[in-house]
């Protein structure tokens, strides 16, 4: 019995750690456009997900997802986010400034860091 209950606190606290949602805080919610890969970076208060911009459809979603190392900050006049998804294996940072625009920059394993500035979507 005693075992079961271990089990049973373990199951009910993984699914509390990976079911939760990133939660941006300040950063600004809406669409942003990575031109490189056309994909509509798509940030609200449910999470951020990454959509095809010529069909809409969800190419990724991070709900669900391993999410490390979150970190919402400011610098100056910018706001940003920071995490690493060992699901997708990148590190994200994200910069709002002033303009409206969002630098992205992504960190993978063996590879150049990836940064574009994506800019605002109606």
């Amino acid at each position: 019995m005693k075992k079961l209950i271990i089990v049973l606190v373990l199951l009910f606290a993984a699914a509390a750690l990976f079911g939760q949602s990133i939660k941006i805080g300040g950063f600004p919610a809406g669409k942003w456009l990575d031109a490189n890969y056309d994909a509509i970076w798509e940030f609200s208060a449910n999470g951020i997900r990454i959509l095809d911009s010529k069909t809409g459809d969800v190419a990724w979603d991070f709900a669900g997802k391993t999410i490390k190392d979150f970190n919402g900050f400011t610098e100056g006049r910018t706001i940003g986010l920071s995490f690493s998804c060992p699901d997708a294996e990148r590190t994200y940072t994200f910069k709002a400034g002033t303009s409206g625009d969002v630098v992205m920059e992504i960190d993978r394993d063996g590879k150049p860091k990836y940064t574009v500035t994506m800019k605002k979507q109606d």
